[in-house]
């Protein structure tokens, strides 16, 4: 998309202004269909730089996960650009990729498609 989503913006700042991390939706990015929890950009940068100061060979760049505070950027009036997930898959087929969710970033202008919920998968 060329301009953002109004409704994903919107949907976005009130993530971060309520800091909560229950809105459930699924996107389409690059092809890619993404479904997961939003969390407000603090907490992801947060989750993100715990798991890489945890890691041996990635421990050094947990720090650029705390640079430039989203707050700060919210207190200068700017829109949200990005969509924040946790708990979130790459759907590939009937399979969700990790299965257990994982960390994802996604750029606001590159959702071609979207709906609230994410979706669930099941064997039976």
């Amino acid at each position: 998309m060329s301009n953002p989503d109004e409704l994903l913006v919107g949907i976005s700042a009130m993530v971060e202004a309520g800091q909560s991390n229950r809105m459930s939706l699924t996107v389409v990015a690059g092809g890619a269909v993404i479904t997961g929890r939003l969390a407000p950009e603090a907490v992801w940068r947060e989750r993100v730089s715990e798991v890489l100061k945890d890691s041996d060979h990635l421990g050094t760049f947990s720090g650029v996960f705390n640079a430039d505070p989203p707050q700060d950027r919210a207190d200068r009036g700017e829109a949200p650009t990005h969509l924040h997930f946790h708990l979130a898959r790459i759907l590939q087929g009937n399979v969700g990729i990790p299965e257990t969710g994982g960390m994802y970033r996604v750029a606001i202008n590159d959702v071609s498609a979207w709906t609230v919920g994410d979706f669930s998968y099941s064997d039976h």
